[in-house]
């Protein structure tokens, strides 16, 4: 490809990426096939997307300010620790183990993610309180975590899925937190990528301008779209993530 295009189309990919990633937490569905067509291995990929979605959080957080920790402060600051926590376990998986069996879970992990958003009414009928699960939304935050550090696509759907049905957070909250939770982690393992992983540092900062830009343009976004719709809609783009993931 030649490198202007090249450039311009890592860009576009980027905005792609940060907006939808924001709106939807489904980031990886434009920028790991992009990462692919310019020529990176599977592997240089991942560890090159997780990097570049990092602008992901930093732009859509940078503009949410005090909103963040609007509501359980408490709850918002272990899911930060777990977040940390996660993200570390998950990049040392993937640095120290040669293993790609735990990729044939992926798809099923994703499709959980998505039907637990298409039934998040019924689900979150299931339980009285919402406080009397908080220990269930920090461990879901931790393995996630160390899912979205070890392979990371899909992971923004889990955690807003977790987010509906555990909390009784309204969707623009829950995406707002998903999205630093995700950024934590993913910024803890991209250090960790950066010093020992095959990053395309390159090609990773031309995309994560374009994640940056994508970012900061979707707390606005997704505070006028109609959550109901765009909840089926995110589950409905997370089902054909989890199709794509188990086919490619």
């Amino acid at each position: 490809m030649n490198p202007v295009v090249e450039f311009f189309f890592l860009l576009a990919a980027g905005f792609g990426a940060g907006l939808i990633g924001y709106v939807t937490g489904l980031a990886s569905v434009v920028s790991y096939p992009a990462l692919l067509a310019v020529g990176l291995s599977p592997v240089a990929a991942n560890v090159t997307n997780t990097v570049s979605v990092v602008a992901v959080g930093v732009g859509s957080t940078a503009k949410a300010g005090r909103a963040l920790f609007d509501g359980d402060r408490r709850r918002t600051i272990l899911g930060m620790v777990a977040s940390v926590i996660g993200g570390i376990i998950g990049a040392a998986a993937l640095l120290l183990s040669s293993d790609g069996s735990f990729e044939v879970i992926v798809p099923f992990l994703v499709a959980i993610a998505a039907i637990a958003l298409l039934c998040q009414p019924m689900l979150s009928r299931l339980a009285t309180s919402h406080e009397d699960r908080r220990w269930l939304f920090v461990l879901g935050i931790l393995v996630i975590a160390v899912y979205g550090g070890y392979f990371g696509a899909g992971a923004g759907i889990m955690i807003l899925a977790l987010m509906l049905v555990v909390t009784s957070e309204p969707l623009w909250k829950a995406t707002l937190s998903k999205s630093l939770f995700l950024g934590i982690s993913n910024s803890v393992a991209a250090v960790a990528f950066l010093i020992w992983g095959p990053v395309d540092l390159w090609v990773a900062v031309v995309m994560g301008v374009g994640c940056f830009a994508g970012g900061w343009c979707g707390p606005p976004v997704v505070r006028r779209l109609p959550a109901g719709p765009l909840r089926i809609t995110i589950g409905i783009g997370g089902l054909a993530l989890a199709v794509w993931l188990g086919v490619r």
